[in-house]
């Protein structure tokens, strides 16, 4: 490495984020930019080990301690090529992947790990002003067609891998604007879209086609898709989303959480026409049932939207300050995350249980009935159950519920139903290890094959699927690999 006890001369520095104050009144992305000097020493920072637990943390592979070695060296030409031949997009996972390297970085065990997600990002975004990032208009074409169904991280990555490998590729997305949840369920503040269409606009120069607006098993039927195409890659997601069936459920102001979040990006976006009314916090007590990701967007939304109070509640017991010893390094741990969504005001709740909604006599949603729970082992069934703690039972005020508990399976009706491919028992798609389902030329990738999972796990399977697609259009040989590295650049 450059600075072989650079771990021990610099701390752990991000990127300072924007005053609360400020940021709460517009949708820009939070954070301030850092100085190149700064991410010189944060790359510093990487211990060269002997075994970089980086790699495992990381579902692409990304060879971190190389493209960590290269910023120190100021030779960004270097890091950028080194992180693109494992990382389709890292201006998507430099800003809102948990980073689970960092949890498995070795310089993790006992002090801060390395800024590697900042790093990621700041590579990415050095390669777009020096314009290193340039469509790809000298690909060798073969005269094979693949249609990618779903424009989310997933269909993008086996979209642009499989672009590379010389196919006619065309990608469908049956809403208006590319990129799926990114395009319409991230919020701006951590993702502006216009990020996504840079990259859009650089894959469709290189040669790939984007047919939005069109729902395939709609608009286009299954039987169609496989007449004309000579592979299919389905990657439409996760999108039906896990309710919550309790008394009270049909009051107005009960909504998933993605029905607000991407009404929200579209308004955002300028777009002002709906299918339904407008979901707003504005002035009400908002209650996000669920603790994950999604309901610390719905935090940052609702904050924007100015909502006179915002709890989240959380059905788990509350997680530990720090690693629990049940995850002990370098897996993903155990303890307690705190976004800058919540650092915005929030109140969060654990081992709540939500009993009731309750609405007035115009069957508007007033209030929510609540219950403290405790959990314990279950012996006999061989996992943690809850039981209500007695007395506890309360209604609390709220006049907006979001609920942010999940997705159980990728929608069936339509598509899946026409192409009769086989399903897994959690309603997924059932695929082999080549990412193929029971249909010979129908290949699946992303949370529509393993299920709700994150941004970075969903590209890792879009070029996974593609190696595989490939190999299939190909006659049994690949032009693709998922993690290799060799000098793209001259």
């Amino acid at each position: 490495m450059g600075d072989i006890k650079g771990f021990m001369k610099f701390g752990r520095e991000l990127p300072k984020k924007r005053e609360v104050k400020e940021r709460v009144d517009d949708y820009k992305e939070i954070y301030v930019a850092h100085s190149e000097e700064m991410t010189n020493k944060q790359a510093a920072r990487c211990m060269d080990c002997g075994i970089p637990f980086c790699h495992s943390g990381c579902p692409l592979g990304n060879i971190i301690p190389d493209f960590n070695d290269a910023v120190h060296k100021e030779d960004w030409k270097e890091a950028y090529g080194i992180l693109s031949s494992t990382n389709n997009f890292p201006e998507f996972t430099g800003r809102i992947c948990p980073a689970p390297c960092e949890k498995a970085c070795v310089l993790g065990i006992n002090n801060d790990p390395v800024s590697i997600e900042h790093i990621e990002k700041s590579i990415i975004e050095k390669a777009y002003e020096e314009g290193w990032v340039q469509p790809d208009t000298a690909i060798a074409r073969t005269n094979k067609t693949v249609a990618v169904v779903g424009s989310g991280p997933a269909g993008l990555a086996a979209a642009d891998q499989l672009n590379k490998a010389g196919h006619t590729v065309t990608v469908f997305e049956r809403n208006d604007k590319v990129g799926g949840l990114l395009q319409y369920g991230i919020p701006d503040f951590k993702l502006e879209k216009w990020v996504v269409e840079r990259r859009v606009q650089i894959m469709e120069s290189s040669g790939v086609s984007f047919r939005t607006s069109t729902n395939v098993g709609v608009d286009i039927s299954g039987e169609a898709l496989m007449k004309n195409y000579d592979a299919i890659v389905l990657a439409g997601g996760s999108t039906v989303p896990r309710d919550l069936p309790i008394p009270g459920r049909e009051l107005k102001g009960v909504h998933f959480a993605m029905e607000f979040l991407e009404q929200k990006n579209r308004q955002v976006a300028g777009q002002s026409d709906f299918d339904h009314d407008v979901i707003t916090a504005a002035s009400k007590n908002v209650v996000i049932i669920g603790g994950g990701d999604t309901g610390a967007d719905c935090t940052g939304t609702s904050n924007r939207e100015k909502a006179a109070s915002i709890t989240q509640i959380e059905l788990l017991a509350k997680p530990p300050a720090t690693r629990d010893e049940s995850t002990p390094w370098p897996l993903w741990p155990m303890e307690l995350r705190t976004s800058s969504s919540h650092e915005e005001g929030c109140d969060r709740k654990w081992a709540l249980l939500t009993k009731e909604f309750v609405g007035d006599d115009q069957g508007n949603l007033k209030g929510i009935k609540i219950v403290n729970i405790e959990w314990a082992f279950d012996e006999s069934q061989g996992r943690s159950s809850f039981k209500e703690v007695e007395g506890t039972e309360k209604e609390i005020p709220c006049e907006l519920a979001l609920l942010a508990v999940g997705f159980v399976h990728p929608q069936h009706e339509g598509l899946l139903k026409q192409l009769d491919v086989n399903l897994d028992k959690r309603g997924n798609v059932q695929t082999g290890v080549d990412y193929k389902s029971n249909l010979d030329k129908v290949f699946s990738a992303g949370d529509m094959r393993r299920g709700q999972s994150l941004v970075v796990w969903a590209i890792s399977e879009g070029r996974e699927a593609a190696i595989e697609v490939d190999r299939f259009l190909s006659g049994g040989k690949t032009k693709l690999n998922s993690k290799s590295y060799s000098k793209l650049l001259v």
